[in-house]
This record gives C-alpha cells, structure tokens and sequence, in this order.
C-alpha cells in the first residue's frame, strides 16, 4: 500500500491534464518545489527535468529556464560573498599596512635620536681624549672592569675605557 496515494494522483492528473494542474498547484507551491529540488543538485538531467515539470504541470522548457534563471542568481550571490570577504580582508589590511608604517615612522625616530645619542657620547669620548693634559680631569685611560674578572672574562685590549670624571663606560 502506498502510503501518499494523494499525491499519486496528483502526478497522475499532472501527466493527463498538465494545463488544469498547474492551476490547482499554486505557483508559490512551484516556486518551493522548484527551490527544494535546486537546493539538492543545481543542474538538471533530462528525465529529472521531464519528472519535475510533469510533477508541476509545467513544460519541461520552463523547468530548464527557471533552473538556468535561478543558477545565475546563485552564481551572482557566491560572487557577492566572496566579494565582500575579499573587501573585508582588503580593508583589514589596509588598517595593518598603515599601523605598521606608523609603527616605522616611530622607529625611525627612536633611531635617529640613538643616532644622535652615540653621536653625542663619540663628540664627548673625542674631546676627553684630545685633552692629554695632566690638569684635566676627564683624561681616558684603560682599565680592566673588575666586575669582568670576577666572572673570568679578559677584557680586549683597546676596546674597553673607563672616562674619568664622566664615570661612564665607553665599549669601542
């Protein structure tokens, strides 16, 4: 026993009568029909197409357009998600791009003013070296740093200076 011989019917009539059908199916009941079998495979074989369009009492070519129809706006749909994604992820990186060129501009400021710094303590270092006299009091002399022996470091001839009178460290 069949348990929808109401429906049965139907696609019996839908065969016989095909003008008189489409008129007792509501074109919204259509509508949903057509959406349900789109929503299961977007491409209609021929006996698929032949079946729906017996089902609801339409010409197979109209089943073929309002699939064609419906597979354009689906199409169009996808394009504009992807489009909006892709504009998203444009304008994110966008906002990243320009907090990372702020971010440059601020280190390039810090280095300048580093720059600046080690000029500065280079200019000092020179003018205390370029006084030998024995009555100034920033006269540079090499020393070993105590605190490099302690941990058994030999300090590299040349390199490390002790400023008197600036009580500053100058590694070269």
């Amino acid at each position: 026993m069949n348990p929808h011989p109401i429906e049965d019917h139907m696609v019996l009539m839908s065969q016989l009568y095909p003008a008189a059908y489409s008129q007792i199916i509501p074109q919204q009941e259509q509508v949903n029909l057509l959406e349900l079998n789109f929503g299961s495979e977007h491409k209609l074989e021929s006996e698929r197409k032949d079946r729906l369009a017996s089902e609801l009492g339409l010409d197979p070519r109209q089943v073929a357009v309002w699939f064609q129809n419906r597979r354009a706006r689906w199409k169009n749909k996808k394009l504009e998600e992807e489009y909006s994604t892709l504009k998203k992820l444009h304008d994110s990186t966008i906002l990243e791009k320009c907090r990372l060129e702020t971010e440059v501009l601020k280190l390039k400021e810090q280095l300048s003013e580093a720059e600046k710094e080690i000029q500065g303590l280079l200019e000092r270092a020179d003018r205390a070296s370029s006084s030998n006299s024995p009555s100034s009091s920033q006269s540079m002399e090499a020393v070993d740093p105590p605190f490099l022996g302690e941990f058994g470091v030999e300090p590299y001839d040349d390199h490390v200076f002790y400023i008197n009178g600036m009580d500053e460290w100058i590694y070269i």
